[in-house]
């Protein structure tokens, strides 16, 4: 029986694992004998949910993307598309916190392209100048070079410097914790470069993508499908629900991993505590860093490749409060924090607004979000001041001086892989060393996209190529 080894037991090895099994039984093939080896004591990687006191706590991901379709076929395929939650409505609106204030992201912004002149031209978190700037982005010819571009020069190109200081940076940082002056837009935000090389505009393509949705919609139909979805006891149930299809699969957590060797015909992977696990093909579905400490034995030039790819750290700070102790009407589901305001938050998330169950009836939970690209070092601080900083940015952000029920701190140390520029032409690269070494594979956030259904998607994308190798 052929074997595989998968390294990391995070939402990306455990997709190619579930892959595996789907894939083998869909051609007719006897299962390989797979073996996920987690160093953490529990499987699912970053997604961590708790339960405390009635409240529902995400400690990072909490959603994923319903325009990127591999969640939600993964979620349907696993039978658990009955704990689908939409965000709530009403309620889509963001705020921008700019001058001391908290004002509404323009209604019509789509993920920074204005599609509604009105809301625009009433907005007051962009000035009148601001305002002509980002309109005449419907005239601006599109760039004739096709070399990689920063999400920041892109944004000021086309929509101007405004647009980019008040909506485009907080927003990527809220999403990637990234620097919009050293991100590729090629790489973390392909959707606009492939607006403005086919419609030469980014609200002219918008708009027709709009349209095209509208003109493909039934008739009267009624979608329960949000922008942004999740499960309704918290992703976890998306972890669990993987887990319980692995029949057959062995599965070691807290183990540790030393390095991956080349060995007759597949090869050896050092388990801690001095044994090893022989393998035809083996997975590593770990950050770039973790993986380039692997393979530096198997391959120095490939291990220093993987090294290129920086990556960040974050931390989230869940509050719980009384829903009579804050006088903020929390009619949106959060606020971003742009750079230029010199703030110690990147954003906050209103949980128990944006999503059904994540609070008792007379409470409300916020999710803090600290460090990314532009404060990173807070991410080292003790509780204590960690908490400290949470409950005074709020205080002055949204005039919350209330006394929390409970606080809970997570911290994702070197968790957020950057696609800086030239990210494309790295991964190429390391696509190609890896090609010397016939059953080795990586997959994960690092390499083709950092949300959870670009994850399961390169996990089924790495299954297949597996399966291949294998003769299957």
């Amino acid at each position: 029986m052929k074997r595989v080894v998968i390294i990391g037991g995070g939402i990306a090895g455990l997709s190619t694992a579930y892959s595996l099994i789907e894939h083998s039984r869909l051609k007719g093939v006897k299962d390989p004998h797979i073996t996920i080896i987690e160093k953490s004591a529990n499987l699912g990687g970053n997604i961590k949910t708790e339960k405390i006191d009635g409240f529902l706590v995400e400690g990072g991901p909490d959603c994923f993307l319903s325009e990127k379709p591999w969640a939600m076929e993964l979620i349907k395929r696993l039978g658990i598309e009955t704990s689908l939650l939409p965000t709530r409505k009403p309620r889509g609106k963001t705020f921008v916190y700019h001058k001391g204030k908290l004002r509404l992201l323009p209604e019509g912004v789509i993920l920074m392209v204005p599609t509604r002149m009105f809301p625009l031209a009433t907005s007051s978190l962009i000035t009148i100048p601001g305002k002509i700037r980002m309109a005449l982005e419907f005239f601006i010819p599109k760039r004739k070079e096709k070399t990689d571009e920063s999400l920041g020069d892109f944004v000021r190109r086309r929509l101007g410097k405004e647009a980019l200081d008040k909506i485009a940076e907080p927003l990527v940082a809220g999403v990637h914790a990234g620097d919009p002056e050293t991100m590729s837009v090629r790489a973390s935000f392909p959707k606009f470069v492939e607006l403005e090389e086919k419609h030469g505009s980014l609200i002219r393509g918008m708009l027709a993508r709009i349209k095209q949705m509208r003109a493909h919609a039934k008739p009267g139909a009624k979608s329960n499908i949000t922008m942004f979805m999740t499960l309704r006891h918290g992703l976890i149930e998306l972890v669990s629900a993987i887990v319980s299809k692995l029949e057959g699969v062995e599965i070691k957590t807290g183990a540790g991993v030393k390095g991956v060797l080349k060995k007759e015909g597949g090869y050896e992977v050092l388990v801690d505590g001095g044994h090893s696990i022989e393998a035809d093909s083996v997975v590593i579905a770990a950050p770039a860093y973790v993986a380039s400490e692997l393979v530096k034995a198997l391959d120095k030039e490939l291990s220093e490749k993987l090294l290129s790819i920086p990556y960040v750290s974050t931390a989230t700070v869940s509050i719980g409060y009384k829903r009579k102790d804050i006088a903020h009407p929390l009619d949106g589901f959060g606020f971003i924090v742009p750079k230029i305001e010199k703030r110690k938050l990147m954003a906050a998330t209103w949980s128990s607004i944006k999503w059904e169950g994540r609070a008792p009836e007379d409470s409300v939970l916020i999710r803090c979000f600290i460090g990314g690209a532009k404060n990173e070092e807070l991410v080292s601080l003790n509780d204590k001041d960690m908490t400290g900083v949470a409950l005074s940015e709020l205080k002055e952000i949204m005039g919350i001086d209330a006394e929390p029920l409970f606080i809970r701190i997570f911290r994702w140390i070197k968790a957020m892989p950057q696609y800086t520029i030239g990210h494309e032409e790295r991964v190429s690269k390391i696509e190609e060393l890896t090609g010397r070494h016939a059953g080795l594979y990586f997959t994960g956030s690092a390499f083709k996209g950092i949300g959870i259904s670009d994850t399961v998607r390169e996990g089924e994308v790495t299954a297949k190529k597996v399966l291949r190798y294998l003769g299957h």
